[in-house]
């Protein structure tokens, strides 16, 4: 039998006890900085990634290699996924 399983293995009351540990160490004045600043830090390495990514693709097309493939491979994993989420959409998953 296979069971659906949680992001992380994390249900309700367990976040639950994770934000009042939070409260309690923080406080509720400093939470929002601490967010903000994971906020920050998320999008600094989305932007290196970003970065990483085109300096690959500057690379590859300097030394001629097609990539052109890439772009193939994820239109038709984007079109698979769709198919997929609408075959799985209309069924009930039941816990």
């Amino acid at each position: 039998m296979i069971k659906a399983t949680t992001f992380l293995f994390i249900s309700t009351p367990e976040v639950f006890f994770i934000l009042v540990v939070v409260v309690m160490l923080f406080g509720a004045k400093n939470i929002p900085e601490i967010a903000r600043g994971l906020g920050k830090g998320m999008r600094t390495l989305k932007d290196a990634t970003n970065d990483i990514k085109q300096e690959i693709t500057k690379s590859a097309e300097n030394h001629g290699i097609d990539t052109s493939i890439t772009k193939d491979v994820n239109e038709e994993l984007n079109k698979v996924k769709d198919d997929l989420e609408q075959f799985t959409g209309s069924i009930k998953r039941n816990k």
